[in-house]
């Protein structure tokens, strides 16, 4: 088995990367980020590989999986874990801000699902599996955050879509949509980002609190992604499952 990790930078990316490798399972680490994917690389040590890329450059991203696949074999595993955030009213949105969702957050996964997809749909064979990471404000409006939520739950249909299509030979896919993270990205959010309000939650904006009571761990999220891309989900795909605390009382 072999996994390639993108966004594995931070967050719930270097928290994948990190879960995946205690299993024993190499990891190839692709981050635009190449100071962070490489120091990422050291910490884990042996079977870890530190890949520079650009999700949203589909020539870079062949020459990754190209790359990892050179180094480790052939992969088996794809998380899509690699997404920014910009917030905004639809009436104020950044033609900018809208562009750079859509690119990374589903032409980035579009670009990692066809790579691996144009190796998997030659022959069939068992425990490949790929898991998005997309958010829960894929399926429940969440106002100022239009170009996030249309590029996640367009990173959700390209994933069902590609599992639909791999089915046939062997391929899982699957979808985690997280709530409110300790992330790197929840701290540069626009919006009232402390765990306090996010618990409580914000009706003047039509936000639901968190149930649970909790702000997730990354290790919260890269858990349940590394369950489904495991042979302990073999008969698990085309699912979206929520991670978030009940946030969005599951829909």
């Amino acid at each position: 088995m072999t996994a390639l990790v993108t966004g594995a930078a931070r967050g719930i990316g270097a928290a994948t990367a990190r879960h995946l490798a205690r299993t024993g399972i190499p990891v190839a680490l692709l981050d635009v980020d190449g100071d962070g994917v490489t120091t990422l690389a050291r910490e884990l040590g042996e079977g870890a590989l530190a890949l520079q890329a650009d999700v949203t450059d589909a020539a870079a991203v062949e020459d990754a999986v190209s790359r990892a696949e050179d180094a480790l074999g052939p992969l088996t595993r794809l998380a899509n874990v690699a997404g920014v955030l910009r917030t905004g009213a639809v009436g104020l949105l950044d033609d900018a801000d809208w562009a750079a969702c859509l690119a990374v957050n589903a032409t980035g996964v579009m670009h990692t699902c066809r790579a691996v997809a144009s190796r998997w749909s030659t022959t069939p064979a068992p425990g490949r599996a790929i898991v998005t990471v997309a958010s829960n404000a894929a399926g429940v409006p969440r106002a100022g955050m239009a170009a996030y939520a249309a590029s996640k739950a367009a990173a959700l249909a390209v994933t069902r879509c590609t599992g639909l299509e791999l089915a046939p030979h062997g391929v899982r896919a699957n979808v985690v949509c997280p709530g409110s993270t300790d992330t790197p990205m929840l701290h540069g959010m626009d919006l009232p980002a402390d765990p306090e309000a996010l618990v409580a939650g914000s009706p003047e904006n039509f936000k639901l609190g968190i149930p649970l009571g909790r702000v997730a761990d990354p290790e919260d999220v890269a858990g349940t992604v590394a369950f489904l891309l495991s042979d302990a989900a073999r008969h698990v795909t085309l699912q979206t499952l929520y991670v978030d605390g009940g946030a969005s009382l599951g829909p």
